[in-house]
């Protein structure tokens, strides 16, 4: 099986760093590694957001596409339907799951996830993945556009 991080980050990172992923994975990674470092642990809470476990369970409830949630314990579940299951733990700055394969994931979390929330960064833990749950151009806002004339 296959274990992931998925971190919801802030606008302003998502937008300067969606085509630096490898620097986005690179310092995920380094803060897996030295989270008792003050300066890597204040650079995380200022790049992510908190996850809040009733209102991600409450929306998972609500999806249709899962046939059912089995919940071990407040922070732990399963996520299944007749093709695919995922483990699922929420963390405060971190949601993290268990596949067989990235197409389980994209059969029953990531849709869900995209439509709760499109800035999320996910992070292969002991495989070399990582990158965006949504593309760029989705959420991305213009801040003044332009038109040229010549003539």
């Amino acid at each position: 099986m296959y274990t992931y991080s998925i971190y919801w980050l802030t606008e302003e990172v998502a937008i300067r760093y969606f085509h630096k992923s490898g620097m986005l994975y690179r310092f995920l990674k380094e803060y897996k590694k030295q989270p008792y470092r003050m300066d890597l642990r204040k650079q995380f809470e200022y790049i992510t957001y908190r996850f809040y476990r009733e209102e991600i369970v409450a929306y998972m409830k609500q999806q249709k596409h899962i046939n059912c949630i089995d919940y071990i314990d407040k922070r732990n579940m399963k996520l299944y339907n007749r093709e695919a299951f995922i483990s699922l733990h929420i963390d405060e700055r971190q949601l993290k799951f268990r596949c067989e394969t990235l197409e389980d994931a994209e059969e029953l979390l990531f849709p869900m996830l995209r439509r709760y929330e499109p800035m999320l960064f996910i992070v292969g833990e002991n495989i070399c993945n990582f990158g965006w749950i949504t593309p760029f151009l989705k959420y991305r806002q213009t801040e003044e556009e332009v038109l040229f004339s010549f003539r």
